[in-house]
């Protein structure tokens, strides 16, 4: 029996999932004196605290703000409601305490239109899962507070037929020792953070724990963009007045950097999403931009990191076979990106061997598969969302090619992308027993290398730029740094691009890292990817740095990173999508899935499974870092301390200092 939130309005709810397409849940419904009454999505805009999650299911914590009004423009108010609960074996006890007037009630529900229904028996509430019975039983109704302990048992004879209700009685009057006992120990035992690097860990597996949900159909767990962003099911009216969500959607590249923070909570898990990830993929080897169970995007990708986070996962949580089950669909996306189209590679740029952004128009869907949004876009919209920069400033620069399907351009980002697939994939390779395929991979990869140092370097700029027809492209983002990652540079170049980096009037500053040049006129902009921060690149460039061992300098874009994070979370209660270049305020979404990103490039500060340089333990501390803590004016006075933290199949404990 799967058991979590695992459906993304049932954030204040449990899914009891006992195989595809089979289980049931618990809801939790919150009634003003007024008759207001607050339940499904409501409790998105009334999150105050996304608290501690187990990934056994041991313990799981969150509050809401009971004064919030359920929308965008909702404000902390007084009233919290605690929701708690605890798995343990095949039973869970669930508790919802209201600090505030109002009622509490848990309603049986039915998750993704299932069939299983609740039906009332003596003292509660049993169903019939398939081979399984399910009960629950409720503690005293008591207006502002709530409470059930749901347990399941193989179905038997009829003399058993109560079998699982009775075990929920017996275990209901223990429900508050056992979820009290249940929190102390995940408080005991989970990895932890403090001194200046205090709610650093904890933000990484709070959050993400939080937004893991479940693939009906399959049982599969994945990890979305957030809990909104589940795409409208196509082509299928409305429910309630709204319209109805898909069953689940899965981002391309979010899901691998969704694996790679889930690492810090559970290997397992994190093995997990970036497999659902990766079967999110059509026949012919595309991993989608997005793909829900009735839509998604045959006619473009998105960056394809995959490979990196596989072979990151596999250092930090070492597991032959799940490489293995993952390198089938790896091989299959590397291929499609240069698979043959029309007489040319499908995404070949200006120059041969160079790459470009696109979308292929004889496979967008129909308008009935399409969400709203996206019916009627142009060719050149949907190249830019394969980049996952949606409308970053870069674009502009170039035309649409109708003809072949790409922006009129060689992009610095995707062939570094590409660059960095084709290594990656050489060393799962030769883990995998198979040097004949590395060799081969490694002298793709040396080939657009070169191409990309004969093309792209522009020695006025310092930098790697972008191929238009007319030459270089004028413009400058964050993602031209990205060919530090792929090994691109030499030692010479990437210490000119370093200086371009570290340049105020352009990229650095106290709130770094922002997507586009400082100088650029889109700056001031600050809407999406037009000067905005973003974990992603922050998390991409901070590796490129490492990589070369810009060690002070990573250290500095890793905390600043961090610290800006935290701040924000401690504030909001938020896990923001992007933040403002010009104050640090989170902006876009309330919880986005790769926030954490921010906090887990400080964590590697710590401790770091690294690709290109081993097991890494320890750093020092910024100054800054430890000024803003309460150190000394130096920062002397300061540590920062992980503990328990599995990396490399060892729990660590790891303290920084100045």
């Amino acid at each position: 029996m799967r058991v979590g939130a695992f459906e993304a309005r049932r954030w204040a709810g449990l899914v009891f999932a006992a195989g595809p397409d089979e289980g049931i849940g618990l809801r939790l419904v919150f009634t003003t004196p007024g008759g207001q009454r607050r339940e499904l999505e409501d409790w998105y805009w009334m999150v105050s605290h996304v608290g501690p999650h187990a990934p056994d299911g041991g313990y799981a914590r969150m509050e809401f703000d009971l004064a919030a009004e359920p929308s965008p423009a909702s404000r902390p108010g007084e009233g919290t409601l605690t929701l708690e609960w605890s798995r343990r074996g095949d039973a869970v006890a669930l508790r919802a305490v209201a600090r505030a007037p109002g009622r509490v009630e848990l309603l049986g529900d039915d998750p993704w239109g299932w069939e299983a229904r609740w039906e009332e028996a003596a003292d509660g509430w049993r169903a019939v899962l398939g081979s399984v019975e399910i009960a629950a039983a409720f503690g005293p109704r008591a207006g502002e507070r709530a409470a059930t302990v749901v347990a399941w048992e193989p179905r038997g004879a009829p003399s058993r037929s109560a079998a699982a209700l009775a075990r929920a009685q017996r275990l209901l009057p223990g429900l508050d020792r056992w979820i009290d006992d249940a929190r102390a120990d995940w408080d005991r035992r989970r990895p932890r953070s403090s001194g200046a690097a205090e709610g650093l860990v904890e933000a990484v597996t709070d959050n993400l724990m939080w937004t893991v949900l479940l693939q009906p159909e399959t049982g599969r767990l994945y990890a979305p963009a957030g809990r909104r962003w589940i795409f409208p099911k196509p082509g299928d009216g409305t429910r309630e007045g709204a319209p109805a969500p898909d069953d689940w959607t899965v981002f391309g590249w979010d899901s691998f950097f969704n694996a790679l923070a889930l690492a810090t909570a559970s290997g397992r898990l994190a093995w997990d999403v970036l497999l659902a990830g990766l079967e999110s993929r059509y026949p012919n080897g595309n991993v989608p931009n997005w793909r829900s169970r009735r839509g998604g995007t045959p006619d473009r990708s998105q960056p394809p990191v995959g490979s990196f986070a596989a072979l990151k996962l596999h250092l930090a949580c070492p597991d032959v076979d799940a490489l293995a089950a993952a390198w089938p669909g790896l091989r299959a996306w590397s291929d499609w990106w240069v698979a043959d189209k029309g007489g040319r590679p499908r995404r070949e740029g200006l120059s041969p061997g160079l790459l470009a952004w696109g979308s292929d128009a004889a496979l967008v869907p129909g308008r009935e598969q399409l969400p709203e949004w996206e019916v009627g876009a142009n060719g050149h919209q949907r190249a830019a969302w394969e980049s996952g920069q949606d409308d970053l400033p870069l674009w502009e620069e170039a035309e649409w090619d109708p003809g072949r399907g790409i922006l009129a351009m060689s992009a610095v980002d995707l062939c570094s992308y590409r660059a960095l697939d084709l290594e990656c994939l050489s060393r799962i390779a030769r883990i995998l027993g198979d040097p004949a395929a590395a060799r081969r991979l490694e002298a793709e990869r040396r080939r657009l290398v070169a191409a990309m140092n004969r093309v792209l370097w522009s020695d006025a700029a310092g930098l790697y730029l972008d191929e238009l027809p007319a030459g270089h492209s004028p413009r400058v983002a964050a993602s031209n740094f990205l060919p530090l990652i792929a090994g691109v540079p030499s030692a010479r170049r990437a210490r000119r691009m370093v200086g371009v980096l570290r340049d105020p009037a352009r990229f650095w500053g106290k709130w770094v890292l922002p997507t586009i040049s400082r100088d650029d006129p889109a700056f001031d902009d600050q809407q999406y990817w037009r000067g905005s921060i973003w974990p992603p690149m922050n998390y991409l460039v901070l590796q490129g740095l490492r990589r070369y061992r810009f060690d002070e300098l990573a250290s500095e874009l890793a905390w600043k990173g961090a610290l800006m994070f935290l701040a924000d979370r401690r504030r909001t209660g938020f896990c923001r999508e992007n933040f403002d270049a010009r104050s640090g305020r989170g902006r876009g979404r309330r919880f986005q899935s790769w926030g954490p990103l921010f906090a887990l490039g400080a964590i590697e500060e710590f401790v770091d499974a690294c690709p290109w340089r081993g097991l890494r333990i320890g750093s020092r501390l910024p100054a800054f870092v430890a000024r803003d803590v309460g150190g000394d004016a130096e920062g002397n006075a300061v540590r920062a301390r992980i503990e328990g933290l599995r990396v490399a199949g060892r729990a660590r404990t790891v303290e920084l200092s100045r």
